[in-house]
């Protein structure tokens, strides 16, 4: 498994604009490609010099052949929209994490 994980800063002027788009279009959109299993989309914990709210957002995927059909097939469609809206009022940077295991709890404390 394999994640293409996407990290947003984006400007409060348009924050909850970006956040209800990415939540209603954006990662469904993402995910009807057809080429990632699941999607997760966390707030970084961070107080950012430059301001803004950033987030992570977790595509996993089964092979890096697979994100590389996405880069070919849909990355500059699904990323034009984004600058379409949003121009200038965002910075993002992309990481590929190679899963090398996963381990779950046995209990959940509340």
């Amino acid at each position: 498994m394999y994640i293409y994980n996407i990290t947003t800063n984006i400007d409060e002027s348009v924050h909850d604009e970006w956040l209800q788009w990415m939540k209603e279009t954006h990662i469904p959109a993402m995910l009807s490609t057809g080429k990632f299993i699941y999607a997760k989309m966390s707030q970084v914990i961070i107080e950012e010099e430059m301001g803004g709210t950033t987030y992570s957002v977790q595509y996993t995927t089964d092979s890096l052949e697979t994100l590389q059909d996405y880069y070919k097939d849909d990355a500059d469609r699904l990323r034009n929209e984004a600058l379409k809206l949003f121009n200038g009022k965002f910075v993002a940077f992309r990481t590929e994490l190679k899963v090398i295991s996963e381990q779950f709890s046995m209990s959940v404390k509340n």
